[in-house]
């Protein structure tokens, strides 16, 4: 079957503000393969503008695009340069998600956009039958080393009877022993986009809309590491919609830059949004792993698996050795591989009986995975071990006696905030942790973007509201199967 790409460029004479003179609007639209997903991108006065369509219905209205960086002002007096298009396939599979094997068929469109000083921005659209995503690339010109993004304008601008099903996120520094943001907001549903954010610091991805009877949208970022912070969306402003935001100056205790900054040449993160008549789409769509791709090779064959874990019931006092050993027992006869040792096994423990804990879990069958606090700097949270996870020296040192022992994974907790060196810290985490054989549990934390695809060793993240809080309240206790779903 022959397969195409929908591209066409329109030029039309428009009338400048500023000036009395004519300039031309570039008009270019690429379609899925399938044809029934469509996106416009479309310049206005100087700035950049996309649109997306789902079986001739408007998804997406005009909405702006663009940054404000050290190397540029990418949001005004734009001028098109070129375009360019390809078809982009891609089989993997995957270990750890939804589905085995993929098999992604998407069309690219790159364009080209330079600023008032001539130097060029690229965005880059991939649309598949149900998934847009889009990035933004710069090249390296003349002095220009790296880029400091101070804010990015990308927004999504609904339909007008669309409704909401978001999650807030939370003020900076609040919570138990000051550990938010750590994604564990209650989410509203079915609210219209006036509604104000609980907080008024916007939304968490993934963002879920509903546009009446012309079907669903889901909106997210994918690709993020230590290279960009974790974003969010902010609250909805008439005619503008939902903009990018970067994380809270006050997050992380007021440590460290909330802007980004990469390397030249170099990429953002993609925003993707994936749309659908129902639900189906919504609940089947891979784009966080369509568009990125392994950062190293897994050090081995990781091994999904079930583990037993005495915290949930038991709580803080139960990291002893004579409470673990006994769900090390009930692993084996569940036929478990794992037991999860929870936060505080360093003091009701210590290390000397860990090596033991996990000598006998071996003859049974079953590894230790142990708990960590992230780094102690950050927040106030008591529970360690601490300073073991927050610099390459203590993890390498850690991680070599970690695996001398034989345990096989860590659960690393309390990392409030998505600022960029937040951002790096879970990296470097993952990445130390392969080279010692270990499989990665993050807690109190980010939603992943992409992790399972782009660390081999990435197990999870809680980043929702867990089934931890209905030991801790009756109306979580009732909520339970809403909040997780």
């Amino acid at each position: 079957m022959k397969k195409t790409i929908i591209i066409k460029t329109i030029a039309t004479a428009m009338l400048l503000t500023t000036s009395a003179a004519n300039a031309l609007a570039e008009k270019t639209t690429v379609a899925s393969p399938n044809g029934r997903l469509v996106v416009t991108a479309e310049d206005t006065d100087g700035r950049l503008f996309y649109a997306v369509d789902y079986d001739g219905k408007r998804m997406v209205e005009p909405s702006v695009l663009g940054v404000e960086s050290n190397i540029g002002d990418f949001t005004k007096q734009l001028k098109y340069k070129s375009a360019a298009t390809q078809r982009v396939s891609k089989k993997y599979a995957m270990r750890t998600t939804k589905t085995s094997s993929v098999d992604y068929e998407a069309n690219q469109l790159s364009l080209v956009y330079t600023d008032a000083k001539g130097t060029p921005m690229t965005v880059t659209f991939n649309v598949s039958d149900n998934d847009v995503a889009f990035c933004y690339s710069f090249e390296r010109k003349g002095d220009n080393r790296h880029i400091i993004i101070n804010k990015e304008h990308t927004a999504f601008n609904l339909p007008q009877h669309t409704t909401t099903y978001l999650s807030p996120q939370s003020d900076p520094m609040i919570g138990w022993k000051r550990t938010k943001p750590s994604y564990e907001e209650e989410y509203t549903v079915d609210q219209p986009l006036t509604a104000k954010s609980k907080y008024g610091r916007g939304y968490t991805f993934p963002c879920l809309f509903r546009e009446g009877n012309d079907g669903w949208v889901l909106i997210s970022e994918t690709g993020t590491h230590g290279n960009y912070p974790g974003c969010r969306i902010s609250d909805y402003v008439p005619g503008t919609g939902y903009s990018i935001a970067f994380p809270m100056k006050e997050e992380c205790d007021g440590i460290g830059s909330n802007n980004a900054v990469f390397a030249l040449p170099g990429s953002t993160p993609w925003r993707t949004i994936t749309v659908g008549k129902t639900l189906k789409p919504i609940v089947e769509t891979t784009i966080p792993f369509d568009v990125v791709d392994p950062l190293y090779e897994a050090s081995e064959d990781y091994k999904p698996g079930r583990y037993t874990w005495s915290w949930l019931i038991w709580q803080d006092n139960s990291a002893n050795y004579d409470d673990q050993k006994q769900f090390v027992d009930l692993a084996a006869t569940m036929g478990y591989e794992y037991v999860l040792v929870d936060g505080l096994w360093d003091v009701q423990t210590g290390k000397e009986r860990i090596a033991e804990l996990s000598r006998y879990a071996q003859q049974k069958g079953v590894h230790l995975m142990l708990w960590y606090n992230s780094n102690g700097v950050q927040n106030d949270a008591p529970q360690g071990p601490h300073n073991c996870m927050n610099t390459a020296i203590a993890r390498k040192k850690e991680m070599a006696w970690m695996k001398s022992i034989g345990v096989k994974g860590i659960k690393v907790d309390f990392f409030g905030g998505d600022k960029q060196h937040t951002m790096q810290l879970y990296e470097d985490i993952l990445s130390d942790a392969n080279d010692y054989g270990l499989q990665v549990i993050f807690h109190g934390c980010t939603l992943p973007r992409g992790w399972e695809r782009m660390f081999p060793n990435y197990v999870s993240s809680e980043a929702v509201l867990a089934s931890e809080n209905v030991f801790f309240q009756e109306h979580h206790a009732k909520r339970e199967g809403f909040e997780l779903t």
